[in-house]
């Protein structure tokens, strides 16, 4: 009975492929909504490496620039109202509201010292929000996909059950097929939630360390600007 059993087993494709035909609509589902989430997981880590790689390249470039010796009008007429990397763009913004808060007369209008530093923080707040894009989706990855795989596993395990009664056997070769298809979504769901867990912690990381630089930038700057309007 027992080399029959065995030999039933050794029948059964247990591939991967062969297991998903197999499985219940449900567990299909289940399956499906796992493999979106892990590819959209992994394209969102591959593009804020990408991104985070740029800005940390475009925040050293325009550091060395900002701090070369070069006067501000000029490095700002260099850039344009419009530059493309974020620090530029925070650099900007403030070089614009310190140009607005001059009058015709020369003379400064009361109140820019705050206007300047609302103006890089709007920008600022404005990267921050570029940066952190996408991240909330591999928090909600990592968080929920072992548990959508576990629902499709007590799912296939319930239809394994019910096969079971209905044939009224319960030897390897009719309990092993229902098992090992209900357990392949809890699998699906660890290599979805596992990468988006590590990846969302490292990247987070990675945005409050370039984030930080640009508050360190944006206080040096207006410390700066605080100077000259002290000294006018």
């Amino acid at each position: 009975m027992e080399t029959e059993t065995l030999a039933m087993a050794q029948e059964i494709d247990f591939s991967m492929l062969a297991l998903f035909a197999r499985a219940t609509l449900t567990v299909k589902f289940v399956m499906i909504l796992l493999i979106v989430m892990s590819f959209w997981s992994w394209a969102i880590i591959i593009r804020k490496h990408l991104l985070y790689r740029k800005a940390r390249r475009e925040a050293a470039i325009f550091d060395r620039a900002f701090w070369s010796g070069e006067p501000l009008d000029e490095l700002f007429e260099r850039l344009g109202p419009q530059p493309e990397g974020a620090s530029e763009k925070i650099f900007a913004a403030g070089m614009l509201e310190w140009r607005r808060s001059h009058r015709n007369d020369g003379g400064l209008i009361a109140g820019a010292q705050s206007r300047i530093d609302r103006s890089m923080g709007v920008a600022i707040d404005k990267e921050s929000e570029a940066l952190n894009a996408g991240l909330s989706f591999l928090a909600t990855t990592g968080s929920t996909a072992p548990f959508i795989g576990l629902f499709g596993t007590v799912w296939g395990i319930k239809h394994a059950f019910e096969q079971i009664a209905i044939s009224q056997n319960t030897n390897l070769a009719v309990v092993a097929p229902g098992i090992a298809e209900a357990l392949l979504a809890t699998a699906f769901g660890l290599v979805a939630a596992i990468p988006a867990v590590v990846f969302y912690n490292k990247l987070n990381a990675d945005s409050e360390r370039i984030i930080g630089g640009y508050d360190a930038f944006s206080d040096e700057f207006a410390t700066i600007l605080s100077r000259q309007l002290d000294a006018a």
